[in-house]
């Protein structure tokens, strides 16, 4: 009995490596990182992954461009159709984005439909553009009471690892930057579109964008409720919550949501909201290249 007890007090107590520790409790493997004040991928609390635009990836579209945020890609294009405009808007075209989390994108997404996640990042999309008067859609406008442009902009998931509404707002902006669309004319009810020759500013035009709006979005993490400034896939599926502020370029806040999680204290807030800022700039500027 007593070399039982001693072999038994002997063995050694079971180890796990990284990798398994953290698929078998994620939030604790998370927890030892944010307690020293870093993330497993090695960043800061507050900072933000490497991020890249490029304008004008898609040729048949009317604009377009492709946002890297990470290891999240998406790209948007934007098409331009005639469309017949609203009773109660007779001089107004249509601006509909459209996200599309596609299954090539993560594992996360099933075919079919789309997602609840897809449909809520879409009409998020819809009300900050609308709201905050991004595009005056009368400058849409063909000929009022009987046609006008309707813009149709599809923002594609192709690479997901979190984040999604900062990569795809940031898109949707680049690509309307991009748009570039044939001057029409129309006679005896029929819209006319030539097609003949290079666009140039004398048959075509650009877009006014009244403002350029910006996005930064942190996840609320433990108790505490600490932020974590552009949080991955890991990082989302681990948090108590997030929050995502939306800027214009003068730096006021267009638009600000909070999912989940308790109360958050006012401190954190503009802790938040500071880190929104200087995002803000950053991702503008990444536009204008």
């Amino acid at each position: 009995m007593a070399s039982t007890a001693t072999a038994t007090a002997a063995s050694p107590a079971f180890t796990f490596s990284a990798s398994t520790f953290q698929k078998l409790h994620p939030a604790e493997y998370f927890r030892k990182f944010v307690s020293q004040g870093v993330r497993p991928d090695g960043r800061l609390l507050n900072g933000f992954r490497p991020t890249t635009v490029h304008h004008g990836v898609i040729t048949t579209a009317n604009g377009s461009a492709m946002v890297r945020i990470g290891g999240t890609t998406v790209v948007c294009g934007v098409k331009a159709e005639v469309a017949e405009p609203r009773l109660d808007a007779p001089d107004q075209g249509y601006l509909v984005p459209n996200v599309d989390l596609s299954p090539i994108s993560s594992s996360a997404f099933r075919p079919g439909p789309p997602s609840e996640q897809a449909q809520v990042i879409s009409e998020a999309l819809h009300r900050v553009l609308k709201e905050s008067n991004v595009l005056d859609l009368k400058d849409l406008c063909i000929e009022e009471g009987k046609a006008v442009w309707s813009l149709w902009v599809d923002v594609v998931c192709v690479s997901y690892d979190g984040n999604i509404y900062d990569a795809a707002l940031t898109s949707v902006m680049a690509a309307l930057g991009n748009v570039r669309i044939r001057s029409p004319t129309y006679e005896e009810g029929i819209v006319k579109v030539s097609g003949a020759e290079d666009l140039s500013d004398d048959n075509s035009f650009t877009l006014k964008l009244a403002r350029t709006l910006a996005s930064a979005t942190f996840a609320l993490f433990d108790t505490n409720l600490v932020a974590l400034a552009d949080p991955n896939f890991a990082e989302e599926s681990v948090s108590q919550g997030r929050i995502t502020i939306t800027l214009d370029e003068a730096g006021q806040i267009c638009a600000l949501s909070k999912i989940g999680a308790g109360a958050s204290s006012p401190a954190l807030l503009r802790q938040c909201i500071g880190q929104a800022r200087e995002r803000a700039q950053e991702l503008r500027q990444l536009m204008k290249q």
